[in-house]
């Protein structure tokens, strides 16, 4: 699994539990209030985090996107000019 993969899931797994928090929001006693509010800080810390390290790895793979496409263009670019000479030997 990935990197991208990995911090995905995580993702999800804080913003469900980030939810669950929310919808039992209403449903605990006023004591727990606070500890509620506390979750959610947690889980609101957790997300922004997995954000922070998506987006860097978003951005990570977009570099290496790029590079990958200009190798791709020199090797094609290389290929068709072999093509081209073998082409030529045989035509002789």
């Amino acid at each position: 699994m990935s990197k991208l993969d990995s911090a995905i899931r995580n993702f999800n797994a804080a913003l469900d539990r980030l939810e669950e928090a929310a919808r039992n929001r209403g449903t605990r006693a006023p004591g727990e209030q606070a500890s509620i509010e506390q979750e959610i800080a947690v889980e609101l810390r957790a997300l922004k985090e997995d954000r922070a390290r998506l987006a860097e790895e978003l951005n990570r793979l977009n570099v290496e996107k790029i590079a990958l496409e200009g190798f791709t263009d020199e090797v094609a670019g290389r290929l068709e000019g072999a093509i081209r000479e073998i082409r030529a030997v045989l035509a002789h």
